[in-house]
């Protein structure tokens, strides 16, 4: 069970999302153990949401009124630290009144890609969706499913890993132009994330959530 969650998590994982250019674009500009803290604090979200979708909190989640307050305080997280990370292409922070932002501690780090993770409070009714689907289909009992959970995770420690190892490599062969480009990239591709959620029109509850 924990390989089958293993693979479909690794599914998911390759429709990169805004953590994963996160991991990504830390692990050029501060290294490989840094942005461990990224993974870490993904890795912490994805299995408290899992967790939250086994109990109920979809069907809250799923309510029009609540549903519309989440998908907005999330856009307002992406497109915050989106345009922080766009301005710090050019030499400033748009936010520096917030050492949240302003600092690279470890920390703060843990903090950053938990909020972000975070920001996207929908992807607890795609799991509650895909985990009911799989007990009524595959017949699987409570507990195969938490195994299957874990497989989930695992998919998720090992992808941002993986991002985090070929964003440290590769920063040693990349001039200091492009890291300074690679953070507009981040901050746009943040921003439009951000707003695409908040526009996104809902389709149900099959449609996939960027994870990571």
């Amino acid at each position: 069970m924990i390989f089958k969650g293993f693979k479909f998590g690794m599914l998911l994982q390759l429709a990169v999302g805004p953590v994963c250019l996160l991991v990504f674009n830390t692990a050029t500009r501060q290294g490989f153990w840094p942005s461990l803290f990224l993974v870490a604090a993904a890795t912490l979200v994805d299995a408290l949401y899992i967790a939250l979708s086994s109990v109920g909190v979809a069907s809250i989640i799923n309510k029009v009124g609540v549903k519309t307050t989440v998908k907005v305080v999330g856009c307002l997280v992406l497109v915050l630290f989106g345009l922080n990370t766009l301005s710090g292409a050019f030499g400033f922070s748009f936010l520096p009144s917030l050492s949240l932002f302003s600092s690279a501690s470890n920390q703060n780090l843990f903090v950053q890609g938990f909020l972000l993770t975070a920001s996207n409070p929908l992807t607890i009714v795609f799991w509650s969706g895909m985990f009911s689907a799989q007990m009524l289909e595959n017949h699987w009992s409570t507990h195969q499913l938490f195994f299957f959970a874990v497989g989930c995770v695992l998919a998720t420690i090992l992808f941002l890993t993986t991002a985090a190892l070929l964003g440290s490599f590769i920063s040693d062969f990349l001039p200091a132009m492009f890291i300074r480009v690679l953070n507009g990239v981040v901050g746009a591709f943040l921003i439009f994330f951000g707003l695409r959620l908040l526009l996104r029109k809902e389709k149900g509850q099959t449609t996939q959530p960027q994870i990571a």
